[in-house]
């Protein structure tokens, strides 16, 4: 994602399903981007989580500044000192990840939230707010799905107009959206939610529709893997935007 300041930070958001609180590593990633290629890496990422009712439930600017044993132990620290990170045990509910730059300082960041106990709960949606750009600036929102026997059902939307009415300034107009897998290659892709009719049943009857004609969404059936879903504007068109995956289960 590309961190900005004010309105234009960075917004990861999650939710824990079930009955059994889940533990989690969240992450706020930037320096370490720069030895993959990426450019204009955020040089110093500050993360903070809340809760469903927008409480706050930690902070961290450098992740050895707390948490440092805890955070080691996962086997998932940050490459980078200057990266950040939150070990949390979460009761089911909705979660909110916005990072931001020390100092308010900007450029492409990317947040993480790691399922540390399979089997309790569910981690069954993530979704970035980000500002979407071009080239290498747009949204882009990876994901892993486990070691479990078979495939999933995963909803994935690309949102912009309905994000106005929610108050947000400047969204996405006219979002597209692309699904491709661990090698790069396009599963699937969307522009307009009702263009595919199959697709928009899928997305319908999981009660998953976006509520505007203009936004994106994709149902597929996927077995174990990593994926990445890229949330773009139509015809280079920029803005804030909303990329979600949902996962529905076998």
């Amino acid at each position: 994602m590309h961190v900005q300041t004010g309105d234009n930070v960075g917004i990861g958001g999650f939710i824990i399903t079930g009955n059994s609180p889940k533990h989690v590593l969240i992450r706020a990633i930037g320096p370490s981007l720069t030895q993959l290629g990426v450019p204009n890496a955020l040089a110093n990422p500050v993360l903070q989580l809340f809760g469903t009712d927008a409480s706050p439930i930690g902070s961290n600017n450098d992740w050895r500044d707390t948490q440092e044993v805890a955070i080691q132990a996962t086997g998932l620290s940050p490459t980078n000192d200057l990266e950040s990170a939150i070990d949390a045990i979460l009761a089911p509910g909705k979660y909110t990840a916005v990072v931001k730059g020390n100092g308010n300082t900007t450029g492409i960041a990317l947040v993480e939230v790691y399922d540390l106990a399979q089997a309790a709960g569910k981690l069954a949606n993530i979704s970035t707010r980000a500002s979407v750009g071009l080239g290498d600036e747009i949204a882009i929102a990876g994901f892993t799905l486990g070691n479990q026997s078979g495939s999933n059902q995963v909803v994935v939307r690309g949102l912009g107009p309905s994000l106005t009415a929610l108050g947000v300034p400047n969204a996405l107009a006219n979002p597209t959206l692309e699904l491709r897998d661990q090698n790069g290659g396009l599963v699937i892709s969307n522009d307009d939610w009702r263009d595919d009719s199959a697709q928009a049943a899928q997305l319908t009857g999981a009660g998953l529709a976006p509520s505007n004609d203009l936004e994106a969404g994709i149902a597929a059936t996927l077995p174990p893997g990593l994926y990445t879903a890229l949330l773009a504007g139509l015809n280079q068109g920029t803005g804030i935007g909303l990329v979600e995956i949902y996962d529905l289960g076998p």
